[in-house]
């Protein structure tokens, strides 16, 4: 059947997966089923962006369900997050039958013909026979001109990324509506043809606004829940004990998993993204919350067989797993793989329900042990601002010279090797601020540190990279500066899936220029929509190690 996907940075070639199977490995058929979701999801769409105040009114107790699903939808076609073809079958049937329980609620009310519009999407009629076809008629390339579909595809990697950060906002209990309706609006916005480059520009930078909205939620909804990440040193051996990795980026299920395995005997560990964890005071009460195990989500073929437990994960990134220990693997929330045991969402009120893991791991040996010591992370906007009239006088001494924002995602590619090149190559008057899985290539160098503040400073996961921006934006209000950019602060930032996009098109809304983006600019980006960004925000692709350290040294 064949696929065509470019929204992460490892598709083959950086010009798109167009085989059997993307690189990320997910089929053909999976990644046309999300492309007709997707694409179902803005059918259903149109009829609550037309819908008459009357029928908002009367349906607004549903409403939230349906910002929810919205949410969890977009949420799922995420790289590395869904490969069950089930799954993306049963959310298709939803999504239009959604939309057509909408189109009935409408005509109960007499609503005059035409007020609602009308969309091929969603007048589907999906069978089990017929949906391979139908999903392969609705991909990326459906879009004939090159740079509407480049600005249409940054906009809708954008509202993906904003898409998993306000769903763990609303998980927490924070109100997300507003970012939800700006996702309505951009992707209805995709659909029109009568929106060109002209009006998606603007609506691209929109984006920006509301992805920094999405993180400033889900930074409310962490730390009111489990208090501000305090400065921490994480063991990274392991201990005698059986026990369960837990991978992912959602608080809510490591607070769960916590509590249940409290007093089993079985030990919890954090893996990739999750290592942020530690660094919460109202997790590290739990005796048998040990460390963190292993690396960057990459890495989990190898380290999820040497760990020999018990796996949670609870959000992307989730590869293949190897039959060897793939039965030791359980996925929730939106996480879903073939012959992989899933752990649904519970009922209202009720707490998620681990108690098959916990039997599975009090079964099986402890892990084995891959390294030994402890790294230092924990150092989110309100620890650092706490530090503020120490980094600022470091800075006015000269003994800071610069700060190097190396933030953003880890991959595969050995091309990524260049930030734990440009880790090493930077000046020892230098502090890394970094966030995301990107860490992984330089958090356990030794680097040293400066004055007592360590060389590299870990805010936490990808959504807190808004920290990053706090912590520059406090900076400009200390040194009494009208512009981000006259900060010594300069941006080298990893990308590899959507929200990476996401956090990129926050700090162009924040006015940051002079990005450094690596280890290639996105597939997606044509090259007018390129030059476009290049011209109007001075981004540069990564480039030689030495000469990119002089030039960010020098401000270039």
């Amino acid at each position: 059947m064949g696929m065509f996907c470019y929204q992460c940075q490892e598709n083959i070639g950086n010009k798109g997966c167009s085989f059997a199977k993307g690189f990320c490995g997910k089929t053909d058929d999976v990644a046309n089923l999300q492309d007709l979701l997707i694409y179902a999801l803005k059918g259903m769409l149109i009829f609550r962006s037309k819908a008459p105040l009357e029928l908002r009114k009367q349906y607004a107790e549903s409403c939230g369900e349906v910002d929810k699903f919205v949410l969890e939808k977009l949420f799922s076609t995420i790289t590395n997050a869904n490969f069950d073809r089930a799954y993306f079958v049963k959310a298709v049937k939803d999504t239009i039958e959604m939309r057509e329980t909408g189109k009935q609620k409408t005509a109960e009310l007499n609503i005059p013909a035409g007020i609602l519009d009308t969309h091929d999407a969603a007048t589907f009629f999906v069978t089990d026979d017929n949906i391979d076809e139908k999903a392969a008629q609705v991909g990326v390339l459906r879009t004939a001109d090159e740079d509407v579909r480049s600005l249409r595809e940054l906009l809708t990697y954008g509202i993906k990324g904003m898409a998993a950060y306000a769903d763990h906002a609303l998980r927490l209990g924070k109100p997300v509506k507003k970012i939800v309706m700006f996702m309505e609006k951009g992707l209805l916005a995709t659909l029109d043809d009568s929106v060109g480059v002209a009006e998606l520009i603007p609506l691209v930078l929109e984006a920006g606004k509301y992805a920094v909205d999405a993180m400033a939620a889900l930074d409310a909804a962490n730390t009111e829940t489990y208090g501000n990440p305090e400065i921490t040193e994480v063991n990274i051996g392991v201990r005698n004990n059986p026990a369960i990795l837990i991978s992912g980026h959602d608080l809510k299920d490591m607070e769960e998993l916590l509590k249940q395995t409290d007093g089993t005997g079985v030990d919890v560990y954090t893996h990739s993204e999750m290592l942020p964890a530690n660094y919460y005071p109202a997790f590290k009460k739990y005796a048998h919350f040990v460390g963190n195990y292993g690396n960057a989500w990459w890495k989990q073929n190898e380290e999820f067989e040497s760990f020999n437990g018990a796996i949670v994960l609870t959000t992307n990134c989730l590869i293949p797993p190897k039959d060897s220990y793939k039965y030791r693997v359980f996925t929730t929330n939106i996480v879903g793989f073939e012959g992989v045991k899933h752990i649904p969402d519970p009922l209202k009120e009720q707490p998620k329900d681990f108690s098959e893991v916990i039997a599975l791991a009090k079964t099986l040996p402890a892990p084995t042990e891959i390294e030994t010591g402890k790294i230092v992370g924990g150092f989110a906007h309100a620890q650092v601002i706490a530090l503020a009239d120490k980094v600022v006088e470091a800075v006015k001494s000269g003994a800071i010279k610069r700060f190097i924002v190396m933030a953003g995602c880890d991959g595969r590619h050995k091309e990524r090797d260049y930030f734990t090149q440009v880790a090493k190559e930077l000046p020892k008057d230098t502090i890394i601020l970094t966030a995301g899985c990107a860490k992984y290539r330089y958090n356990k160098l030794d680097l040293g540190n400066i004055g007592g503040i360590p060389r590299v400073l870990d805010a936490g996961q990808c959504n807190d990279s808004y920290s990053l921006a706090v912590i520059a934006l406090k900076l400009k209000e200390l040194f009494g500066l009208d512009d981000i950019n006259k900060l010594p602060i300069s941006f080298d930032i990893a990308w590899y899936e959507q929200k990476a996009v996401t956090v990129l098109l926050a700090l162009l809304f924040l006015g940051v220029k002079g990005i450094r983006l690596g280890p290639t600019l996105p597939a997606f980006l044509s090259p007018n929509m390129a030059k476009v960004l290049v011209e109007n925000f001075d981004i540069k692709p990564i480039g030689d190690i030495k000469a990119d350290v002089e030039a960010m040294m020098a401000v270039k």
